[in-house]
């Protein structure tokens, strides 16, 4: 190990301690955390208490979960509610920067942290969090994860779900979207008190770009289809609404 950089060794000999911190705080979660068997209900009372839609699975437009993943989730369908290899890379991170600053977080996670952690991912409940992550995902499948995440989501100033987004945006039903539409709400929920295309249109529109761009990347969407949809307004004016 003498030719590895000494920066490299202390980085792993740091995670190597974190693993073993961590670790026994995991199994005791486990062991401690609800079962998750009440994810449902807990959805549909956040829903309710809200006055928003409580999206089926069958009702979320393929193109916007396309671009939620993108943009906040890439392996989505292929995890089990732990993003390993992206939370590896946010410990590296917060490791060699010495702060807390990237969370890892997949889409399993935020809604977690919505529904049984009241908004909190911070501190010991990130450990909670990832051990309800990967007990939701042993309860409901992939298509209600992501029905439930974009019913309860942040998407603006005192706003929740996507359903209520894509009225008060572009005063249409969520089915009847464009692409850039989709996207916009994507990015949106990125950071709401940022994106939100009613205090900050040129914001939403840059954001918007972006999650085009990782559609693209994915090759989810062409070149041709991201250069029409950001070419769409950002707002749509007042209309008959939804």
């Amino acid at each position: 190990m003498s030719w590895v950089p000494v920066p490299v060794r202390r980085l792993a000999m740091t995670l190597i301690a974190l693993v073993a911190v961590v670790a026994p705080s995991l199994i005791t979660m486990w062991v401690f955390t609800p079962s998750a068997d009440d994810v449902q209900q807990r959805v549909r009372a956040r829903t309710d208490s809200m006055g928003v839609v409580l999206l089926r699975e069958d009702e979320v437009p393929p193109l916007l979960a396309k671009a939620v993943v993108a943009t906040e989730d890439e392996r989505f369908y292929s995890h089990h509610g732990i993003d390993s290899i992206g939370l590896g890379r946010a410990l590296l991170y917060d490791a060699t920067n010495f702060c807390m600053c990237q969370g890892g977080s997949t889409i399993t996670e935020q809604l977690v942290k919505d529904v049984y952690l009241g908004g909190s991912d911070r501190g010991y409940n990130k450990l909670k969090d990832l051990v309800l992550a990967l007990k939701v995902e042993r309860v409901i499948d992939k298509g209600q994860i992501m029905a439930d995440y974009l019913s309860v989501i942040t998407t603006g100033l005192n706003r929740y779900g996507v359903t209520a987004a894509a009225c008060a945006y572009f005063q249409a039903p969520l089915k009847s979207l464009t692409l850039g539409q989709y996207a916009l709400l994507a990015g949106v929920t990125q950071a709401p008190s940022l994106y939100d295309p009613t205090v900050d249109p040129e914001a939403a529109a840059t954001r918007r770009d972006h999650v085009l761009a990782a559609l693209v990347s994915d090759s989810m969407i062409s070149r041709q289809q991201a250069a029409a949809a950001a070419a769409e307004p950002v707002l749509v004016s007042a209309g008959p609404g939804c």
